[in-house]
């Protein structure tokens, strides 16, 4: 009788609680607890002001994402090997004239930019990008970070940081100050997916190592990161791995993960995030718009997650023909969280699609999206596109669950909320106290 009052009235029952929700406030209920969560950002490529340069922020980077070099070279006449003798303000505006100018912004990149420009009151249909640069040269990057934080919603981010990058390493040994908006993230491909080329660093820094990781090799790479835990306190290890990534297969790289890297996070009680499915330089001259994904075997991570089950993993998978089998094992294993919709997956179709699903066999244990930004702008649209399709489908969740007869209230919306975007990338990241948010 209830649930036939719910389906024919839209209305609770008049013995109901107060709080309970009828089916129209469902949408604007979900909408408003989504803007007013502070949102933890658990994948990024960004950097705290301390690492300077290697920064990016301003229109000139946001157009030359390589997301928008990839359309670019789809839509003009130009070669590569003629848009990378240009100066990066002479690329942001070969980008703009091409695809904001002579042709519509509707690709999700795109519409990127333009959200960006429309958060900050810029024109979003100029002929050049004068406006634009006027405003973004005038900002001092620390107030600038808090206004972008603040207008996406997001409290704190997760760098990547690779020791072995000689361009970032030094800020870290000369004792770079943490940043608690910016929490470090120990990033490990040069060591686990390109040993035979970085190897000599290691050993050049006093690690006895060798190229083939006999010996003493997995000892010492421990030790190397247990020095860099030290130095950085990160939040967890990662990796990105190629489709053709296979566990227990023997190579360098997994006799290293094996010995090395997964009892260095069971020590130091770190998730190691593996991010599966890059396919690299498909096309070399496009540089970093060069990489492509494949399908990978998920056998490797059911096995990774059985011989190891005191590890935490953290695992985002880039072909949308894997993101069934990810909730499979998940929901055969408790040391393993999906998280986020990566690069190829970031568009709003296919997010809708794999998180309905997730939510469909997980509930709310998992992590929706990170936001892999590059540019410091991209969390404004990044997190806003999030939102606005979460809400609707959180709003269809709920409503279905409204018509199988379970009532809902806002203090459902916001415990399911929050443990979402909040509380299962806290726990996974070993964080138990709450991140204060950037207008603190």
């Amino acid at each position: 009788m209830r649930t036939e009052l719910l389906k024919s009235t839209g209305q609770v029952p008049a013995s109901s609680d107060d709080n309970y929700l009828a089916d129209a406030q469902i949408p604007s209920t979900v909408e408003d607890v989504l803007a007013a969560t502070q949102f933890v950002d658990i994948h990024t490529h960004l950097f705290a002001p301390a690492f300077g340069k290697l920064g990016l922020w301003g229109i000139d980077e946001l157009l030359t994402y390589h997301y928008l070099e990839a359309e670019f070279f789809r839509s003009s006449d130009s070669t590569p090997e003629e848009y990378w003798s240009l100066s990066k303000r002479e690329q942001a505006d070969a980008i703009w004239r091409t695809l904001f100018v002579e042709n519509t912004p509707i690709s999700e990149a795109t519409r990127g930019v333009i959200a960006v420009l429309e958060a900050f009151q810029l024109p979003t249909d100029s002929p050049n990008l004068d406006e634009a640069r006027s405003f973004f040269g005038a900002q001092t990057i620390e107030e600038h970070i808090r206004n972008v934080f603040q207008m996406s919603g997001v409290s704190v981010v997760a760098m990547t940081n690779d020791p072995l990058d000689p361009e970032e390493s030094p800020f870290w040994l000369k004792g770079v100050r943490p940043d608690r908006q910016f929490l470090a993230v120990l990033r490990l491909d040069r060591i686990l997916v390109n040993w035979s080329a970085h190897w000599k660093v290691l050993a050049g820094q006093g690690y006895q190592v060798d190229e083939q990781a006999t010996g003493k090799s997995a000892g010492e790479v421990r030790r190397f990161l247990a020095d860099w835990h030290e130095r950085m306190q990160p939040v967890y290890m990662a990796c990105s791995l190629p489709d053709t990534f296979e566990f227990p297969k023997e190579t360098v790289g997994n006799r290293l993960l094996k010995e090395a890297v997964l009892p260095a996070c069971r020590e130091l009680d770190l998730s190691l995030s593996l991010m599966i499915g890059v396919r690299k330089q498909v096309n070399p001259l496009l540089r970093l718009a060069g990489d492509a994904l494949g399908r990978a075997d998920l056998r490797a991570l059911e096995n990774l997650c059985r011989e190891f089950p005191d590890n935490r993993f953290l695992v985002s998978v880039l072909s949308r023909e894997n993101q069934h089998e990810l909730c499979v094992y998940a929901r055969k294993f408790n040391n393993l969280m999906p998280f986020g919709c990566w690069w190829f997956m970031n568009n709003p179709s296919i997010v809708e699609e794999i998180t309905r699903e997730r939510i469909e066999m997980l509930g709310t244990s998992f992590i929706p999206q990170h936001s892999d930004a590059r540019v410091l702008e991209q969390v404004i649209y990044k997190w806003n596109n999030t939102r606005r399709t979460l809400g609707r489908i959180l709003s269809a969740s709920y409503r279905l669950l409204l018509e199988d007869g379970r009532s809902v209230t806002r203090s459902d919306i916001e415990r399911d909320v929050t443990r979402l975007f909040r509380s299962n990338a806290l726990t996974w990241m070993n964080l138990g106290a709450p991140v204060s948010n950037a207008s603190e």
